[in-house]
């Protein structure tokens, strides 16, 4: 029977005008994110609420490749400075940025794209549109 680990991390930060968090979930070694910005400072119980109910909501990015390091188990108080060194790290991690800057960029160019293709259909309609009133002004001489 083959195992499945699955992690995720919570990283709550102030970015200088909205409190953000970024969540980073590892599933089968790789690594996807997804940002939420909570504007006030939240509460734990707001976090809570969007941990249990509004997970499945969650838009997370496309799974990229993630080497995850090999941890060894270490004593408790080893564990414990570990611990106390991350939460001293701020901000989430940079594959969770990368895997974030990846798809914004994606999402820009669609968006690029479908303008583009909105303004030649448009301008192909106003196209028509003038040749069917040059064809209806021709008719009625």
């Amino acid at each position: 029977m083959r195992k499945i680990r699955v992690s995720s991390t919570l990283t709550v930060y102030y970015d200088g005008q909205f409190w953000v968090g970024t969540f980073e979930r590892i599933e089968c070694g790789k690594l996807s994110a997804c940002r939420v910005v909570f504007g006030a400072e939240p509460a734990a119980e707001e976090i809570q609420e969007l941990v249990c109910e509004q997970w499945n909501n969650l838009r997370f990015t496309e799974a990229i490749g993630f080497d995850e390091p090999v941890k060894v188990a270490s004593n408790p108080k080893r564990r414990q400075r570990e611990a106390a060194r991350e939460l001293k790290q701020r901000g989430p991690s940079t594959k969770a940025q990368q895997a974030l800057s990846e798809e914004w960029e994606a999402i820009g160019l669609q968006r690029k794209t479908e303008a583009r293709e909105k303004r030649e259909q448009e301008k192909q309609e106003r196209f028509e549109q003038r040749q069917e009133k040059r064809k209806q002004k021709h008719r009625g001489h």
